[in-house]
């Protein structure tokens, strides 16, 4: 293979310090988005595990049964909300005499779901904020490379005196190559983002109805009617 004055290689080599830190940024901000998209696309087949173990919650024979069978799907925000919820109903119960003890126990399990499902949340949510960072401004890193191989160009062009195409080729295939960097970064972080964001509110969804159904369960006693079987459907 012929080897090129334009390829790579020669754009790091033969590139200035402000093309050499905008390859190295983009490359750093390649990485931080395929690490994040990675890590949670490992967490998603995790809550896939987690949510099918949630449906199969009700049809445990005690709450303790239940519970275990959510903790054989590893660390989860289902198993973290069923503790929750039994440790605030348990709170309630033990502190009567407490200024909160006189609130309703169905308003305490609320207030306290609602806090946990906010802390899930937040945990699910971590980390999409680097994609959405990436994918926002990752192209005007690339174009910023274009705008200074142009200038390159243009100066190489005004020192000769004359155009030619041995003057302005490398500089404008840096802008070229930067242009293509930034948006090979950015297109991956930003599809990462809509697809993780689509999981996780799915899950946050699945979240809140099982805590709708720990919620009935902790006021009646029993499971509310169906939810064993809409869990199956699921």
């Amino acid at each position: 293979m012929t080897n090129t004055p334009y390829g790579l290689s020669q754009l790091w080599s033969q590139g200035d310090l402000a093309i050499r830190t905008v390859a190295v940024l983009l490359l750093l901000m390649s990485i931080a988005s395929w690490y994040v998209i990675a890590l949670h696309a490992l967490r998603a087949l995790r809550l896939r595990a987690a949510a099918r173990a949630s449906h199969g919650f009700w049809h445990a024979s005690t709450f303790a049964d239940g519970v275990a069978r959510l903790e054989a799907a590893g660390d989860n925000p289902f198993h973290h909300l069923a503790e929750e919820s039994r440790q605030a109903v348990q709170h309630h119960n033990d502190n009567k005499q407490d200024l909160h003890g006189q609130l309703s126990l169905a308003a305490w399990l609320s207030e306290s779901q609602s806090g946990t499902l906010d802390e899930c949340a937040e945990r699910l949510q971590r980390g999409l904020s680097i994609l959405a960072s990436v994918g926002s401004t990752a192209p005007f890193v690339g174009l910023f490379g274009t705008v200074w191989g142009i200038y390159h160009a243009l100066v190489g062009i005004g020192v000769a005196g004359q155009v030619g195409i041995d003057k302005i080729a490398g500089p404008v295939g840096e802008a070229l190559i930067m242009t293509a960097c930034g948006l090979v970064v950015a297109i991956p972080a930003v599809l990462g983002y809509n697809a993780l964001t689509r999981i996780n509110r799915r899950t946050i969804g699945s979240l809140q109805r099982f805590a709708r159904q720990l919620h009935a369960y902790f006021l009646t006693g029993s499971a509310p009617a169906g939810s064993a079987a809409r869990g199956d459907a699921q």
